[in-house]
């Protein structure tokens, strides 16, 4: 309880001068997200929280952020009905273990980043044929495709943490996770993860030592089928 006291202290801290203290869901969110918080802290992940003051309409509750080599967990919650929607999309009992999985996901995309892997594709992949779209969307294209790994990554990270650490609950939070990806889904958008998620529905990678080492082999497996 320290520790998450710290944690929501410091989020505070980096609120606007004048701003409000942080609300009710921010510190669910930030409860539930802790021991994700703690491994990060202890693996020396540089990361910092933000809490967005005004609404930003339309902006996920939480997100991630990169700059100046800093990983930014930016909640963006205040007037911002998703972020209590999405709790209440969640059962009760596994509110906990699915915010936990939501941060893990979020230090997926902090590890690439501090990786310098951004975007990028490991040996024996090359980008995406893009002569299939007009010139003019060709930018457009190639980075929704890259955004669409950077998340299937994630969502791998987030499954592993959940494999580790509640190995009995991966079941019912892999079928959440998958809910949420088919809802509202717009095939090979940003968030189409179905790819590697047809791959890891009985898990991502047992007996790896990190849930980055877990991803990554599931990830590169998935690039190959993801059209």
């Amino acid at each position: 309880m320290r520790r998450l006291g710290a944690l929501l202290f410091s989020a505070l801290a980096l609120l606007p001068a004048g701003a409000a203290d942080l609300t009710k869901i921010e510190q669910r969110w930030l409860q539930g997200a802790a021991p994700v918080l703690e491994f990060a802290r202890q693996h020396k992940l540089p990361l910092d929280i933000i809490v967005q003051p005004n609404p930003l309409p339309g902006v996920a509750p939480l997100a991630l952020a990169y700059i100046k080599g800093r990983c930014k967990l930016v909640l963006s919650m205040r007037g911002n009905p998703e972020a209590q929607a999405t709790l209440e999309r969640i059962e009760p009992e596994l509110l906990d273990a699915a915010l936990e999985m939501m941060a893990a996901h979020e230090l997926g995309h902090c590890r690439r980043y501090v990786d310098g892997a951004w975007h990028g594709l490991p040996a024996g992949f090359s980008a995406p044929d893009a002569s299939v779209v007009s010139p003019e969307l060709r930018a457009t294209y190639l980075g929704m495709r890259a955004a669409r790994r950077e998340e299937g990554y994630a969502d791998l990270v987030g499954l592993a943490w959940i494999e580790q650490r509640r190995p009995r609950e991966y079941a019912r939070l892999y079928a959440w996770l998958r809910a949420e990806r088919e809802r509202d889904l717009l095939p090979g958008s940003h968030h189409d993860t179905l790819a590697w998620l047809d791959l890891s529905r009985s898990g991502v990678a047992r007996g790896a030592d990190s849930i980055f080492g877990a991803a990554q082999p599931m990830w590169t497996a998935g690039l190959a089928v993801e059209d």
